[in-house]
């Protein structure tokens, strides 16, 4: 049985510019996005104008990777940022690894610089400007 995982941030109402980061970031693809007023409508619950152009659901491919995204639908508790769930951003090219680093830390927090480690030629966390926290590891000998 074959079985995926994958990470799903939803957002308070920026994930369409996270999106829009992510693929400047990453070089990630959209391979789907949808607004809550590209759903269905329905009658009996009329859509708020503050929630028309947030997304409902949109999808991201990196690599090989999906990463989904929604915002959070106006009234609906706000998502906390926190660290309880990261995201490792595997690469064999130290180059790509440093790139992707240097970006997601633009308006984010470095936890852990991008270094050598006795595991990895180039190791580091970072938290981007969206409190979305991602761990880079470098496959390979330096």
């Amino acid at each position: 049985m074959a079985l995926s995982l994958t990470p799903y941030l939803v957002m308070n109402g920026n994930a369409g510019e996270a999106i829009q980061f992510y693929e400047k970031a990453l070089d990630a693809k959209v391979t789907f996005k949808q607004t809550f007023s590209e759903m269905p409508a329905n009658p009996d619950f009329p859509l708020p104008e503050a929630a028309k152009n947030l997304i409902s659901h949109a999808m991201i491919k990196i690599g090989d990777s999906d990463l989904m995204f929604s915002d959070n639908f106006p009234g609906q508790s706000s998502s906390t940022s926190g660290n309880q769930v990261t995201i490792c951003i595997t690469s064999d090219s130290k180059e790509q690894t440093g790139k992707s680093f240097d970006t997601l830390s633009e308006g984010g927090q470095v936890v852990m610089p991008l270094q050598e480690t006795f595991f990895s030629p180039a190791y580091g966390i970072v938290t981007d400007k969206f409190g979305i926290t991602f761990q880079f590891f470098t496959e390979g000998k330096n």
